[in-house]
């Protein structure tokens, strides 16, 4: 009986499109995996995926791991951007450059690491970054673009200063085109670790 219940429990679940429950799948793994950027653990199928421009992402992403016992990677593209590419007011810095332009040729930023070493063992994904203009910073874009999500639940999370979450997870859904995406949570830039807890716990 007890077995049938936890069927039907999962089907309403996945039908009305609530998360995995994470708490339930750390209480029946053996151990967690290392939140040390290697993207590689034995028992941890949970992984947290990030691009920081400033490092208030990176706080956020590394607490998370560590609340979640999940394995950790660190999006760097190849070409970095500096504190005067960061600055949105001005027309002509890197970033006001490749959000204006509309054929996306510059917002396709090459990454030093496209794809993660045993990709395919993860089946929850959180994926972290600062927003630009409302939307994940370009070099998430980029690795979405990158990467299969098929099979996996995807739950993304950003850190901004005033701006909400918005449509950012949305869009990202649309340009992977696979996984089973879910709706975010928004984090101040200079986040508690006791509000990062309490969103984790509620996974």
């Amino acid at each position: 009986m007890t077995t049938i219940i936890v069927i039907l429990l999962t089907v309403v679940a996945f039908a009305i499109g609530v998360p995995i429950l994470i708490k339930d799948r750390n209480a029946h793994r053996s151990g967690s995996g290392p939140a040390d950027g290697s993207g590689e653990s034995e028992t941890s199928d949970i992984l947290v995926v990030y691009y920081s421009a400033q490092g208030h992402t990176a706080a956020v992403a590394e607490q998370i791991a560590e609340n979640l016992g999940a394995d950790i990677f660190e999006i760097i593209p190849t070409d970095t951007y500096t504190i005067d590419d960061l600055d949105w007011s001005d027309d002509n810095s890197r970033v006001s450059l490749e959000h204006n332009d509309y054929d996306w040729s510059l917002q396709k930023i090459e990454l030093e690491n496209p794809h993660v070493p045993n990709w395919r063992n993860y089946s929850v994904v959180l994926i972290g970054y600062p927003l630009w203009w409302g939307e994940a910073a370009h070099p998430v874009a980029a690795f979405v673009a990158n990467n299969n999500f098929s099979g996996k639940t995807v739950i993304p999370f950003c850190t901004s200063a005033s701006s909400v979450l918005g449509q950012s997870g949305e869009l990202l859904a649309r340009l992977a085109r696979s996984g089973n995406w879910q709706v975010g949570q928004r984090f101040d830039s200079d986040a508690t670790e006791e509000e990062i807890k309490e969103w984790t716990d509620s996974l």
